[in-house]
């Protein structure tokens, strides 16, 4: 019985294809789990995290509402809510430079800088621990393999 069987305590699985995608989904979910324990500890959550990074990687003219959806990771319908609520604790402002009432340009502020310097060493701690177990090659490895499985969707 595999890893993953023993896991989700399920003997078997339709095809080794069935089952690492279940081991990736089950990974990805407990990966999940410790971003968001990690990111309430700074009193937000891991996609206002991931706006954030966005959004400090875009340099000081910002990026607009759609550019930052596109962006994320785990892609948000409420992507107007969410910003609505970093720009409500001051990590973000959101700023019209045109007549255009839709268009709107989504700038990181210096306490969002701040808020994730102080992230920085323990999502640094986090990767590390969460790779412990792989060598440089076996990221390089699963980098590509994913990038692979990534192609069939």
């Amino acid at each position: 019985m595999s890893t993953i069987n023993k896991e989700i305590k399920q003997k078997t699985f339709e095809s080794p294809q069935q089952e690492a995608v279940i081991a990736l989904l089950l990974t990805a979910d407990k990966l999940k789990s410790k971003l968001a324990e990690l990111s309430l500890e700074f009193g937000i959550t891991p996609q206002q995290y991931n706006v954030l990074r966005i959004l400090n990687g875009s340099g000081p003219e910002g990026l607009p509402t759609l550019e930052v959806m596109n962006r994320m990771i785990e892609k948000n319908p409420g992507i107007t809510r969410l910003l609505k609520r970093i720009t409500e604790k001051g990590l973000m402002e959101r700023k019209r430079p045109s007549a255009d009432r839709r268009f709107q340009m989504c700038i990181i502020t210096e306490d969002g800088k701040e808020l994730l310097k102080k992230m920085e060493e323990p999502i640094r701690t986090l990767t590390r621990n969460v790779m412990m177990y792989l060598h440089a090659e076996d990221i390089e490895q699963l980098l590509d393999l994913l990038f692979r499985a990534r192609k069939g969707m």
